[in-house]
């Protein structure tokens, strides 16, 4: 239908003149003043966080060979497996067929750090120095025992896709500080060294049933960080502007009479994207950061995509009160040759991450800023495959692993939770995947049970029906 026969009092030309001058006004406005057009909304009760990143270690590390300390095991070189530590667990089908679950121990040294004492392995160096900052959790637990629905589950809080992500819910309950940039952003890194890198799905960052808007926008290597967010050759900003304009009048005229939050959602989006093409290249441009920077998060940081560089991005981020922003690094999945293939993993991830800490804590954002590192599960006790005196493989395991978490409201320098001998059951304080995101939420100054979202008849929220904050490990 013609937009003339909806409004037959104005014209369409009239109307859009009226439009694109307002629109025009509107987009001068938030250049000059950014936080202008901001749209923050207030949390449920005073937070502690403002912000988080969270970087998410895909493929599930090893809690045995980086955090979990378990000496003892030594002694149980190539033994079976006790059954009663096994249980019934069910097994993956990489390891349901294996006659012997000889028990592993880990080949790589561990050292206390810090005042507090924290037990950390010989592959992390440069986070050690932060042992003081972190709290790590050893009693993590998850439903899932593969690879996709268990980082759909921590991500959205089910094993199955169509939930919103993480990020999109803090976008969607307390909105953005910034108006020239989403309110969450996400990026991949790949290794780089060979090793199984699990592939990730759109909805990790997909904002599910939400309206649109509150999706993460995902930032690429290279000249390009946001697709299609370039002008094509021959079309200048004024003349986007314009498109614009008259898009955004149709689009209005389409929302008055059929009240579709997506069709509101589109004007937005496209706003949004106009003012990100003058602000995200200067943001992803690293090369004004001086020398010493580069010489602090390792020698991949000066190559597009890598971990470290994004890192970086993380923190330039942060400085533009972007709310939630998620790394994920892949090539956690260490079936076999662990050894080779965690150590490459370390050398990705351990520098940046501590370089990442300490450029926090140097510029006062570490002290409203939440910073999570874990993966989506952690690695059996018992070898997959071959067991040699140096070599090993690990499969999936869903019932203990650990992350940690630093920042904002976070006791530091502590330990939390406890796993048995073998860190394979826990035994003290477990915490569940809702558990955690509920306790994230709550440095948000989110309730995980007030914040949802009616859809299909039902209020849903983050949390489903679980969920309780990890009170011990708040300040």
């Amino acid at each position: 239908m013609h937009p003339t026969t909806i409004r037959p009092e104005l014209s369409r030309r009239h109307f859009l003149s009226r439009m694109s001058a307002g629109l025009g006004v509107a987009a001068l406005a938030s250049i000059l003043n950014p936080k202008l057009f901001a749209s923050t909304q207030a949390p449920h009760f005073p937070p502690k966080a403002r912000r988080v990143i969270w970087l998410t270690q895909a493929g599930a590390p090893s809690q045995l060979d980086l955090f979990d300390y378990k000496p003892e095991l030594s002694a149980q070189f190539d033994k079976d497996l006790p059954g009663s530590v096994r249980g019934e667990q069910r097994l993956t089908g990489m390891t349901a067929g294996q006659k012997r679950f000889p028990v592993a121990p880990s080949i790589f040294q561990f050292q206390q750090h810090g005042q507090s004492g924290m037990w950390l392995s010989e592959l992390l160096p440069h986070t050690a120095r932060f042992a003081d900052d972190l709290c790590v959790i050893r009693s993590m637990h998850t439903d899932a025992i593969n690879h996709d629905p268990a980082m759909t589950l921590l991500q959205t809080g089910h094993q199955i896709g169509g939930r919103p992500a993480f990020g999109a819910w803090v976008s969607y309950g307390l909105g953005s500080e910034n108006a020239d940039l989403p309110a969450f952003v996400a990026m991949i890194s790949r290794p780089s060294g060979p090793t199984n890198a699990q592939p990730l799905h759109e909805r990790m960052w997909g904002a599910g049933f939400l309206p649109s808007r509150y999706q993460g926008v995902r930032f690429n290597s290279g000249q390009d960080p946001v697709l299609f967010l370039s002008n094509p050759p021959g079309i200048t900003n004024e003349r986007r502007r314009a498109m614009l304009d008259d898009v955004a009048a149709l689009n209005r005229l389409e929302f008055a009479d059929y009240q579709d939050p997506e069709t509101q959602a589109r004007i937005d989006q496209y706003e949004m994207a106009f003012r990100m093409q003058a602000t995200v290249p200067e943001l992803a441009d690293l090369s004004r950061e001086p020398a010493r920077t580069f010489e602090r998060y390792g020698p991949e940081s000066k190559k597009p995509g890598s971990y470290a560089a994004n890192c970086i991005l993380a923190r330039r981020l942060a400085e533009r009160g972007v709310r939630f922003i998620q790394l994920y690094h892949r090539g956690w999945d260490q079936h076999n040759n662990l050894p080779s293939g965690i150590k490459s993993q370390c050398y990705d991830t351990d520098q940046p991450t501590a370089a990442l800490l300490g450029e926090l804590k140097e510029r006062g954002l570490l002290d409203d800023t939440l910073v999570i590192w874990g993966g989506e599960f952690g690695r059996t006790v018992y070898s997959q495959g071959t067991l040699t005196q140096d070599n090993y493989g690990r499969d999936h395991h869903p019932r203990c692993y650990s992350i940690w978490m630093a920042g904002a409201g976070v006791k530091s320098g502590h330990v939390f939770g406890e796993t048995d001998a073998f860190s394979y059951n826990i035994v003290k304080d477990p915490v569940h995947i809702h558990d955690l995101n509920a306790t994230a939420l709550h440095l948000l100054g989110l309730d995980h049970t007030k914040l949802t979202y009616r859809f299909q008849g039902r209020d849903y929220r983050l949390t489903d029906v679980h969920g309780e904050v990890v009170q011990g490990i708040l300040t």
